[in-house]
Formats: C-alpha cells, structure tokens, sequence
C-alpha cells in the first residue's frame, strides 16, 4: 500500500491511497472513529453553581470540550496498573475551573479551565461553558482520562473521517457544441471549456455523481466517468486532541493488533 500526501496541516489531512481495497478503507475509517483514544473530561465535582445552567449540563459542556491528548504519557482506565476506579497520576487529569461574574454579565470559557498538567489542556481557549450574571459563581474540579469513541463521542479524536474512489475520467475525443451543459451543471467546477472543447480542471473534486453524464444530449454520452479500483482519496478531519497524521498510524497499529489476536484465536481453535 502507498500514500500520497495532498493536504496537511494541524486539524486536516488529505491522503491518496493507493494498491487498498474496501474492506482495509473502512477498518481504517471506523477504527480511527471508534477505537483510537483521546482524553476528555468524565467526572466533574461541583464546588459552587450559582449560574442559571443546571449541574448536568454544565458537566456535559465541560465533556464535549476537546482536550490536546498525549498518549504516550497515559494509560486507558482499564489498562492502568492502579487498577482504581478514582484513577492515578498514569490515567488520571486533574482540571479545575474558578470562575465569577463581579460587576457585569460575562461568558467563562474553555481557556478559563487550568489543569494540572500544561499538556493536556482544551484545544481552544474560546469555548463557550456558561454566561454568568452579576455576583454569579461557577466553581468546580474535573477528571479528565483517555476514552475511546465506541464508548461515547467525546471520545472521538476525529470530527470527520471519509473516504472516495479516486475519479477517471475520459473525455469526448471529438469538439462537441454541447459540452458547456456537462461543465454547467457540475456544482464541483471540475471541468472547463475553451474553444468549444472540454477540459478537466480540478479532477480530484469529482465526486461521481454522474450529472454530467446524465446532461449530455448525446446517447450514449461520449464523456465517460469511472474510478480507480484500488485506489481512494481519504480526509480526515480531527478535533485538535491528536494531529490526524498521529490518528492515522493509531488506527492501523491497532488494526494490526486486531489482527494477530485474530490470527491467535484461529490457531488456538485449531488445536
């Protein structure tokens, strides 16, 4: 299997895939949604609520918040030697928030949260927890562990993980009158006209919906729209708690792991 790199920065990765097929796409997909773990915020104890917000609801904001995650440092609730339900330093994150409104109405934010260990912070400091009226007060200490997205979606460290074929397309070898009504009606722009002469101008845009082909006058249309079989454009989208090229080499490490416990599994049957 290869991969191509098409787009890269903090939050957002565009990959080429190329000699994969279905199956192997979409354990990737599901593993990098479902099985991949970040940390987020599972228990708050509320010291002081004097906002117009119920507890539950302040507690559910404060879990929704992403945290930057380092996962080399922790250790899955159930994977901890402490083995407690309170938690330990190695699976366990301490945050408080300390929060009031003295002269004027004011909204807390995420930036607002102080925890324990600078690296595992909330991803943005402009998150919006609660609005607090004059001489209102919101106190109160979270426990943040790793998670994973099966469990509950704040666990998720990816807000999009898709995939596609990779578009063919063949031209009409001839000039054809007709063939703005093909570029028109693509809402993607991927083809161009000059001269009365079909272009492709952005082909990995295509996204195969054949309204093009449906558009042409001429029966059977010229233009053709295929993809490659063994090869897909993947995009993942994460929320800041792991860079989506770290949520990729998560993904296919545990599909590795899933596999040989498989592969063991089979052979102890065996026997």
């Amino acid at each position: 299997m290869k991969i191509e790199v098409l787009e890269k920065n903090d939050t957002n990765l565009r990959i080429i895939v190329k000699d994969a097929d279905i199956p192997l796409m979409n354990a990737i997909r599901r593993l990098a949604l479902a099985e991949v773990p970040c940390m987020a915020i599972e228990e708050v104890v509320m010291i002081e609520n004097s906002s117009i917000l119920q507890d539950e609801i302040i507690a559910h904001r404060l879990g929704l918040t992403p945290l930057k995650t380092d996962l080399a440092s922790y250790n899955l609730p159930d994977e901890c030697p402490c083995q407690s339900e309170f938690g330990c330093q190695q699976c366990r994150v301490t945050l408080t928030l300390d929060a009031e409104a003295k002269d004027a109405t004011r909204t807390v934010y995420s930036g607002e949260i102080v925890s324990e260990n600078p690296e595992i912070i909330p991803v943005s400091d402009t998150i919006p927890i609660v609005k607090l009226a004059k001489n209102q007060k919101l106190k109160l200490e979270a426990y943040a562990r790793l998670g994973k997205g099966k469990v509950h979606a704040k666990w998720q460290p990816v807000s999009m993980c898709a995939y596609k074929y990779y578009p063919k397309i063949t031209l009409p070898e001839e000039d054809c009158e007709n063939c703005s009504k093909c570029a028109d009606i693509c809402s993607k722009r991927v083809f161009a006209v000059k001269d009365g002469k079909l272009s492709v101008r952005s082909l990995l845009d295509c996204t195969l919906c054949m309204d093009c082909v449906e558009a042409c006058p001429k029966n059977p249309s010229p233009l053709k729209i295929e993809w490659e079989k063994n090869v897909f454009i993947m995009n993942i989208e994460s929320t800041g708690a792991l860079p989506p090229e770290r949520v990729l080499k998560e993904a296919y490490k545990l599909l590795g792991k899933q596999l040989n416990e498989f592969e063991e599994l089979i052979k102890a049957e065996q026997l």
